[in-house]
């Protein structure tokens, strides 16, 4: 975890005060982040558990929404509470508020989460520093994808982290077609635009590493990504890598911006959110305010 300097910041009057959380969760028992009703999500559990404890509903938001399946690492979120919320949390114990919220939750969630106690794990909370927002003042996020590719890589305690692949892929050709599409592009091609929301991102990383086990990890690293945009680069790079397309195709889909029935996503449970990045604490809001007038 990165370490932060104590901040008690006051956030759009009304005695707000922005708290941050640091956690990681197996996406195996969730239908992905995002609320949804009547399904279990991490964003609803979470929120469950909050309210278990504040007593009214609290809104939490994320640095990446991950799809159903997908785990995460290195999730960050943030959820704004009044300066007495926070001020009671130890509930008249000589304890930090954060060090008190932080065990407290972990026992809501335990009530929310039932037999899958432990399949999210908040690691830290504390308040923000000033401008601080969990989305928008990132500087980018980091996956990584694992794949044993050929029966000899197959190891069963990993399965529900790793993607078998029958045919060995070749990583060479896999990383000359990545290439091509690194810096700020149109990714359109590789994800499912929502409604009103841009599709340009800048991909920073895009690199196929095989390990001493013989698993090829892919990692994966952009300021933002679309929605299913890691699993449809995955999921393209595999076709190179087998050899069915050469390592150019990767780019001629990127400039052609569709997508047709070779628009194939690799499955999520390999897909894990590694690492959020933030700037320096006198740069977050400004940061935030730079990445909400590039969304908008």
């Amino acid at each position: 975890m990165n370490e932060r300097k104590p901040a008690a910041p006051v956030l759009g009057g009304g005695g707000f005060l922005r708290v941050r959380m640091d956690l990681s969760y197996d996406g195996g028992p969730f239908n992905g982040w995002a609320l949804q009703p009547g399904l279990r999500t991490v964003q609803g559990s979470l929120e469950e558990g909050l309210a278990l404890i504040v007593r009214r509903p609290v809104r939490v938001t994320v640095a990446g929404r991950t799809d159903a399946g997908v785990h995460a690492r290195g999730q960050v979120a943030h959820i704004d509470l009044t300066e007495a919320e926070w001020g009671g949390l130890p509930r008249g114990h000589e304890i930090d508020p954060a060090a008190a919220l932080l065990r407290r939750l972990r026992g809501a969630l335990s009530r929310v989460l039932h037999g899958e106690t432990g399949a999210i794990e908040v690691h830290d909370v504390g308040l923000a520093a000033d401008g601080f927002d969990a989305r928008f003042s990132a500087l980018w996020r980091r996956y990584s994808y694992r794949i044993a590719d050929g029966p000899e890589r197959w190891d069963p305690v990993l399965r529900r982290l790793t993607l078998w692949h029958k045919a060995e892929l070749d990583e060479d050709a896999m990383n000359s077609g990545a290439a091509s599409l690194l810096g700020l592009q149109d990714f359109r091609a590789y994800c499912k635009p929502r409604e009103g929301a841009t599709t340009i991102r800048e991909l920073q990383r895009l690199e196929f590493v095989r390990g001493s086990d013989g698993v090829l990890v892919a990692n994966v690293q952009a300021d933002a990504f679309c929605h299913n945009m890691v699993r449809a680069l995955v999921g393209s790079a595999l076709r190179v890598g087998e050899g069915l397309e050469s390592p150019e195709w990767l780019h001629e889909r990127l400039l052609a911006g569709v997508r047709d029935a070779k628009s194939v996503l690799a499955a999520p449970h390999p897909l894990v959110l590694e690492e959020v990045a933030y700037p320096s604490d006198d740069q977050l809001f400004a940061r935030a305010e730079l990445t909400r007038a590039r969304r908008e």
